[in-house]
């Protein structure tokens, strides 16, 4: 935001706007003063009463020092928590059904189905169970009234038409759970999305005169379908509709779903005019016609020479495996570098290779299941579709898996490292002042033509994007010249 919050002529428009009691969603590049325009929007309905959204309690409790006395802020899912029964709520602590228990309870045993490469592989009670507890999740996150097949999420190494199958075969194993899940008094742990999508389904009326939606491109449809029957309610939503990352998850393009008044916030205040310039030219790959404005006042470097290697605040990847690598390739340098990644998260790999070297399968992480020997997990790693293993593949290969042990042990904490390593899903809606981003995006060929496919583009559009003053782009250089030819 500028200096003494001075609103700039697009969120004068938008202040001029909300006086009208008009819903509206805010179009907000990124480090365009999302949230900043949504507390000049407080100050201005401050006669009205208001409720501000977050999409974390950290978010949320940060904004409720910011916003004005006539504005609430929380999550959704707190005020979900506070609306349901206390015996529901409580489950959340209950202890946890394991994935094979959930199978073995419903009488699922194990079933083969066909890789995209070809091979036949078992898929196992664990991994069913996995996959009815994920089809809950994204059911709960959906706007649909009951559990379809397209929640369930199938692992991308099965064949297309074997897992239309799987998906066919589970719905009914989904509706069940959901059931039980959505019972007071029933047992075991249920998510937060399932006490949220049990009050979303009481047809809840949230008493305010105006809700504000901060992040808008996150929400799920469960969310945008409560909050689209708040008729009594002005609602502001603001997101940037290409940071939405979370398709995996079964997100939606939210910010195309809203039915609202469209105003645009496109002037960043974090870069300068380099940096939005090559956000730009991204954006405008996606279909965008209106560039990205950065600050004259603001100093941004892009280092594009591989042979120049400038200090940095933080390393951006795309998978984990390759945050993992830069760990040990930093550790090994005599560095100290911090990750947004568990010790568990590393050594859950050592694990699953060593249970894989020794001929069993390996369920956890789950970027190792349905390989049943290391060798499937190699031959595969260096397949097309596979090279997001190769990292991995490469340290247990070379340095064994109590390398990674160790490495997990090694990490230095954020406060006192030299710089950050993080995958660019935990790199949103952070910026640091000195940034690299690593070459790992799933880049193809077309027609002849380097491509990426528009979740790539948004993943690739995040990262470039966290960086203030310094972007070192030299591990995409090449990839990028093509990509904009």
């Amino acid at each position: 935001m500028p200096r003494l919050m001075i609103p700039t002529d697009e969120q004068l428009a938008i202040l001029d706007a909300v006086v009208g009691r008009e819903s509206m969603k805010i179009k907000a590049y990124a480090g365009a003063g999302k949230t900043s325009t949504l507390r000049l929007v407080a100050d201005r309905l401050s006669h009205q009463r208001g409720i501000y959204l977050a999409f974390n309690r950290e978010i949320a409790e940060h904004a409720k020092r910011r916003f004005p006395g006539n504005v609430l802020a929380g999550t959704i899912h707190s005020m979900a928590y506070r609306s349901v029964s206390t015996s529901l709520t409580a489950r959340v602590n209950q202890p946890a059904e394991q994935p094979h228990e959930l199978a073995a309870r419903y009488g699922l045993g194990p079933v083969e189905v066909p890789l995209v490469t070809g091979k036949v592989v078992e898929v196992t009670p664990f991994e069913l169970g996995r996959m009815i507890v994920d089809g809950l999740g994204r059911f709960c996150r959906s706007a649909d009234d009951v559990p379809l097949q397209l929640h369930i999420p199938v692992d991308e190494k099965i064949d297309v038409r074997a897992a239309e199958w799987l998906q066919s075969r589970l719905v009914p194993y989904v509706e069940r759970l959901w059931s039980e899940s959505k019972e007071p008094s029933g047992r075991g742990a249920i998510l937060p999305d399932v006490y949220l999508k049990v009050w979303a389904q009481s047809g809840p009326r949230i008493e305010s005169d105006f809700i504000l939606l901060d992040e808008a491109q996150d929400s799920d449809g469960a969310i945008l379908r409560l909050l689209d029957e708040q008729t009594h309610a002005q609602i502001v939503y603001v997101g940037d509709p290409y940071q939405q990352i979370y398709e995996w998850r079964g997100a939606v393009n939210a910010m195309a779903k809203i039915e609202a008044a469209e105003y645009s916030l496109t002037e960043s205040f974090r870069f300068g005019h380099t940096f939005a310039l090559l956000a730009s030219r991204l954006l405008a790959l996606l279909g965008e016609q209106t560039p990205v404005r950065g600050q004259g006042t603001i100093g941004s470097l892009m280092v594009e020479d591989p042979s120049v290697a400038p200090p940095v605040d933080a390393i951006l990847c795309r998978k984990n495996v390759s945050a993992i690598w830069h760990l040990a390739a930093g550790v090994e340098a005599g560095q100290k570098p911090a990750i947004r990644m568990s010790p568990a998260e590393i050594v859950a790999y050592a694990d699953g290779a060593d249970m894989l070297l020794a001929g069993r399968r390996a369920f956890r992480p789950a970027a190792l299941s349905l390989f049943e020997t290391w060798k499937d997990v190699q031959s595969f790693a260096r397949s097309a579709a596979g090279v997001d293993l190769l990292p991995i593949v490469r340290i247990v290969d070379e340095l064994g898996t109590d390398y990674l042990r160790s490495l997990a042990l090694r990490i230095t904490p954020e406060a006192s490292a030299d710089y950050i390593i993080s995958t660019v899903h935990r790199a949103k809606g952070l910026e640091w002042k000195r940034v690299k981003v690593v070459n790992d995006f799933l880049f193809k060929y077309v027609d002849g033509r380097l491509a990426l496919d528009d979740d790539e583009l948004r993943l690739l559009y995040v990262a470039l994007t966290r960086a203030q003053h310094v972007l070192d782009v030299s591990d995409l250089r090449e990839p990028l010249l093509k990509l904009f030819a």
